[in-house]
């Protein structure tokens, strides 16, 4: 377990420390020989008392479930020093354990050793016909020497199955003793019925059981791998592919980052500079947006992405979470998992692992037919993500979903974790049985960052899963960049160690609508909408420098694809579009919540009133006559994210998390109070991300509390698909600029759908739509973006395209939109464009 050395024989580069069994005195059993037991607290009952069913009159005609495996004492467990013959007394002590009725044991023995070496056993059939359960002994080639003299061999480590009922099998969850050895997992799924024993044959053997083979890591033999294996090879520090050596260059790219129609585009242009295989990760929150509702369509199509990558020949390093991190809204978890607000997200906790089994049940099985094993490209996968980063440190969380990985996805597939290369957090991110891996940008020393991977995998591949190419901005923060010299001289100094890297990103892509996260570094910190990166293929998918600098270095190390580098997609600056105010955002309130505000004596959250995204309007009315300013202030880290307050309709400021969180006001007892409440992302990574939005805290007026709320959950992307504000009559509103309302406009394209970048000149915050499709935040008062990008995908040709802009501060006298052919961020904004505006 945790904190004690490690012992997995699964990890054949490793000198094996020999294993204790649990166990307490029997008189029955030779000296030596312990049973091993299941603790319950302060006592201990020996595992064929604590698996039984507890029933002797159920029928004798059982099907069992095998759940258990563990290296046999006294086994061989190293370089052959030990006498194949102390097999027998393990499989003895074995014996001894499984002696009850409802519990099964099988034996496998390799045809290289002798039945007679396991004489004592009992019913232990040898040959290749009793593979099921038991696995152990020495594997020798022609001229073996005697068993008192073995020869130098390698090993098949000992391996025990235990079979028992769907009742035991609950018993035996509930005191996971055997769950909590570092070395046991599950490795395959398959139908099962255990040879019965004469007197327990059953009548009928058409039931379907389920089998759970929790064996000892992968096993080392000299045997050709089978074809279509992707294997760790502990001898000479390297992955095998199909039988040979192999080394992967990679690079990230998120398709819900990037529409459907550009997946191939980027993809190509991944294969082409050089790459062998692509890192995805994929994101739960964007498949399951309620419990039990699963959306794979359209973008969403996991699917028909990987089958692209396929076909483009590109391998795939899978990140399926159920934590992606990625600054992705929640670090990928649903916000629905908060609606139970004491919840302990990536641990132990029943609630959230009940949900994690569900969503794994419907991913995983979408994954198998695609791994690399059954014919797919799908070489590695990894469980959760960063897990050393993270406060709750839960040993009993990752092996619980080793477990699940392994009888989802079956024992073949190399499954591994990524964690920082710092020490201590390698040392509560990985687990025996998961190929520990780390991650670092260019400006970490690759030997001591490869030396922190060494401490947990003494042997095996270097793998660097991040490399980082760039870097992610921040609202109100500069543009990141990383040059390109930087970073290729890091590629190179890591493949001139036979290292295999990713690089994250390759391609950043962009957080349309909502979907962008937020850090917590001594203050809330949102992620813009782009997602650049600075990467080798912008946000809009073109080739950068630093891609070609990227490309030449891995020429030095394998042949590149013949043919050009496909050119950046076309872009098209289409010009200014003039906008008018359709109304405010107070006015249209029967639209965007048809159902009717909530009441509630005090505020509640989003997640309270199960509203995962976007805005919430808080309601209530002054208590008295406030004819001197009053102080409207929220408790600290109350408001989460940013509350735009109006009095009788007019906009009085904004309150902010980490930020402004007191107004002035005077008014009439009676004036109608309004809280706009904006999510803009929930944290994505370390300890805060349990994010409530929305008021967390009650509003006061000169510390005396208000009441009396109205709650208004609002779906201002559900009226906007529908068609809204366009099909609609125009209404008549105040004409005044500030606080939040809508504007609309229309512009056609001149027979083209090209890529383009909105710019919002004098605008202050805001969401964009365009043809009902959600762009994404805009805040250029903030910065550092500056423009929104515009896949030509989403736009129309022969008729107009609709634009649907909400301003939550104030829009500029004259409101128009300028759509450009380039980004803009704060550093780069020339002279040139600035004139021409």
């Amino acid at each position: 377990g945790p904190g004690e050395p490690s012992s997995s024989p699964g990890r054949a580069g490793r000198r094996c420390r020999g294993q204790r069994w649990r166990g307490h005195p029997s008189r029955d059993r030779p000296r030596g020989h312990q049973p091993l037991t299941l603790h319950r607290g302060n006592s201990a009952a020996p595992l064929s008392t604590a698996l039984s069913p507890g029933s002797s009159s159920r029928s004798r005609n059982v099907f069992f479930q095998a759940v258990a495996v563990f290296p046999l004492p006294g086994a061989v467990t190293g370089a052959c020093r030990h006498h194949c013959s102390d097999l027998t007394s393990g499989l003895s002590s074995l014996k001894d354990v499984l002696s009850g009725r409802d519990i099964f044991m099988r034996l496998f023995v390799p045809p290289h050793v002798s039945p007679t070496a396991l004489r004592g056993t009992g019913d232990v059939p040898a040959g290749p016909a009793s593979r099921v359960a038991l696995k152990g002994g020495c594997m020798a080639g022609p001229g073996a020497g005697s068993q008192s003299h073995p020869p130098s061999c390698s090993i098949l480590f000992p391996q025990a199955v235990l079979l028992f009922q769907l009742s035991a099998l609950r018993t035996w969850r509930k005191h996971p003793v055997l769950a909590e050895k570092d070395h046991v997992m599950v490795v395959s799924t398959s139908l099962f019925v255990p040879y019965p024993r004469p007197a327990e044959r059953p009548a009928k053997m058409g039931l379907t059981t389920l089998t759970l083979l929790l064996v000892v890591g992968p096993l080392h033999t000299q045997a050709s791998p089978p074809a279509g294996s992707f294997q760790l090879d502990y001898e000479n520090n390297c992955f095998r592919k199909d039988g040979a050596p192999f080394r992967y260059i990679s690079g990230s790219i998120h398709y819900a980052r990037v529409p459907r129609p550009a997946w191939r585009d980027r993809l190509l242009k991944m294969y082409m500079s050089g790459l062998s295989a692509v890192q995805v990760y994929v994101p739960w929150n964007y498949h399951e947006p309620l419990p039990g509702v699963y959306d794979f369509a359209g973008d969403r199509d996991m699917e028909a992405f990987l089958d692209l990558t396929a076909e483009l020949g590109l391998l795939v390093i899978l990140r399926p979470g159920p934590y992606i991190c990625a600054e992705w809204e929640m670090g990928g978890l649903p916000a629905w998992l908060l609606w139970k607000p004491d919840i302990v997200l990536r641990s132990s906790d029943p609630a959230y692992l009940a949900a994690v089994d569900s969503w794994l049940h419907v991913l995983l099985p979408k994954i198998k037919p695609r791994l690399y094993q059954h014919g797919g490209n799908i070489i590695s996968v990894q469980v959760e993500n960063e897990y050393g980063s993270y406060y709750a440190c839960d040993y009993g969380y990752l092996r619980h979903l080793l477990v699940s990985f392994r009888v989802l996805l079956g024992s073949e597939v190399l499954l591994f974790t990524t964690d920082d290369s710092r020490v201590e957090e390698l040392r509560c991110g990985t687990l025996p049985g998961l190929y520990a891996t780390v991650d670092f940008g260019p400006g970490f020393n690759v030997t001591e960052a490869f030396g922190a991977q060494r401490q947990i995998e003494p042997k095996g591949p270097l793998v660097n899963s991040e490399y980082y190419t760039g870097w992610l901005d921040y609202w109100g923060e500069a543009h990141a960049s990383t040059s390109s010299v930087r970073v290729a001289r890091g590629l190179e100094d890591m493949l001139q160690l036979g290292a295999n890297v990713n690089m994250y990103m390759f391609h950043g892509g962009t957080n349309f609508a909502y979907w962008s996260g937020a850090d917590f570094k001594n203050q809330y910190k949102p992620v813009t909408t782009s997602y650049d990166y600075d990467a080798p293929l912008s946000e809009a998918g073109d080739p950068t420098e630093k891609l070609f600098a990227i490309r030449t270095v891995i020429s030095k190390f394998q042949p590149l694809p013949a043919g050009p580098m496909p050119p950046a997609t076309p872009k098209y600056a289409y010009g200014q579009v003039a906008l008018r105010k359709y109304a405010n955002l107070l006015d249209v309130l029967d639209v965007l919540c048809p159902s009717g505000p909530i009441q509630s004596q005090f505020p509640l959250t989003f997640e309270a009133i199960k509203q995962a995204h976007g805005f919430v309007l808080y309601r209530t009315q002054l208590p008295r006559d406030l004819l001197d300013p009053a102080t409207l202030s929220a408790p600290p880290h109350s408001v989460c994210d940013r509350g735009y307050v109006m009095l009788q309709q007019e906009y009085r400021g904004t309150l902010e998390r980490d930020g402004q969180t007191a107004l002035h006001v005077t008014g009439r007892a009676g004036d109608t109070l309004d809280v706009l409440l904006e999510n803009m992302g929930r944290i994505s990574f370390g300890a805060n991300i349990s994010d409530f939005k929305g008021l967390l805290g009650n509003l006061s007026l000169d510390s005396s509390p208000l009441s009396n709320w109205l709650i208004y959950p609002l779906a201002i992307d559900t009226a906007i698909q529908q068609g809204w504000p366009h099909t609609a009559l125009p209404k008549s509103s105040s004409r005044t600029r500030a606080g939040p309302a809508f504007y609309t406009g229309t512009f056609e394209t001149p027979g083209i759908t090209w890529d383009t970048f909105v710019k919002f000149p004098g605008w202050s915050k805001g969401q964009l739509w365009i043809n009902g499709c959600n762009v994404g935040r805009y805040w250029p008062h903030r910065g550092p973006q500056q423009t929104l990008f515009v896949p030509g995908s989403v736009l129309h040709v022969g008729c107009p395209n609709n634009i649907t802009v909400l301003e939550l501060e104030g829009a500029p006298p004259d409101p128009f939109l300028l759509f450009l052919d380039q980004p803009l961020f704060n550093r780069t904004l020339s002279q040139r464009i600035a004139a021409t505006e």
